[in-house]
């Protein structure tokens, strides 16, 4: 993995260097919020995330260039990670994490294959504010408030990498099923193997972003000429080596083998509105976790 994160580290530095195709513009915005009061409804574990794109490049005809840096995304995160009980300081249940995330992500083809590379710096602690604003917006709709976060993990700074390699078959114009082999290091360190389907009248063209906490889709390009609905399934099982979220020290341990099964609706209402709503099934993720949890994802995008 320390290979993986050294060649995709190489490449990102060395984007400032490829030529221009063409004068830069953007080229779409890709959103998606994700919270479990939209799943199961229990405020716990991966209890929320935001996760917004920019991507600029030369053009967007429907494929990716075969060149790297030519399309590039701008990426922010925000996540939040906790115990199923907020009142209880000293939980043994897995430590609160607030977390915010900046990165720069390619996305090219290589032959038939989507390629996708990114490096992300995360920022953890009270040095954030993320637990400073959730504890504000539990006050002001009245929830508990998050007293667990005055032992969060202490403030730290993490480089991560991605790297997802897909192959997408459009088996016909409504369908098209989109195997993928993902490596992350950094925040988490593991491997990932997987799997969407897309049935329906949009989102085939697009450029697609994954999710990094539900494996979700979202677009980053919307496709001005398709118009409709389109129903998604995607899963996928990955072994972890290591993580930043579930330390030892806090006596915690990780479990190596993770699963995550989604759902989800697109719909291209109008040229410059659209909807999404996914679910997505995430199994336990540590020792003593008694069982999975339902996320609910959202985006509603209205461009004036």
């Amino acid at each position: 993995m320390r290979r993986a994160t050294f060649a995709a580290l190489c490449l990102l530095l060395s984007l400032p260097a490829v030529p221009a195709m063409a004068e830069r513009e953007t080229l779409g915005f890709g959103r998606l919020f994700s919270n479990d009061f939209f799943g199961d409804g229990r405020d716990r574990w991966r209890a929320g995330s935001y996760s917004f794109s920019i991507v600029r490049g030369p053009a967007w005809n429907g494929t990716r260039p075969d060149t790297p840096g030519a399309i590039l995304e701008y990426r922010f995160r925000n996540d939040i990670l906790q115990p199923s009980d907020l009142d209880n300081v000293g939980s043994e249940d897995r430590p609160y994490v607030g977390a915010l995330t900046f990165g720069l992500h390619t996305h090219f083809a290589d032959g038939p294959f989507e390629i996708s590379l990114g490096a992300d710096l995360t920022a953890v602690g009270p040095q954030t504010g993320v637990s400073d604003v959730h504890e504000w917006f539990h006050d002001i709709v009245d929830a508990p408030e998050p007293q667990v976060a005055e032992n969060q993990l202490p403030d730290a700074v993490y480089l991560s990498t991605t790297a997802e390699f897909a192959r997408s078959w459009r088996l016909s114009e409504r369908i098209t099923l989109r195997p993928f082999f993902e490596v992350q290091t950094g925040t988490e360190d593991l491997l990932r193997i997987g799997g969407d389907l897309i049935l329906g009248s949009v989102a085939h063209e697009d450029l697609l972003i994954r999710d990094r906490p539900t494996g979700h889709l979202y677009r980053g390009t919307e496709d001005d000429r398709a118009f409709g609905f389109s129903w998604v399934m995607g899963a996928d099982y990955a072994y972890v080596a290591d993580s930043a979220w579930l330390p030892e020290s806090r006596g915690v341990a990780r479990l190596d083998n993770r699963s995550r099964v989604r759902t989800g609706l697109h719909w291209q209402i109008a040229q410059d509105t659209s909807f999404f709503y996914g679910l997505t099934y995430l199994s336990e993720e540590f020792e003593g976790q008694p069982e999975g949890q339902l996320l609910g994802s959202l985006k509603l995008n209205f461009n004036f």
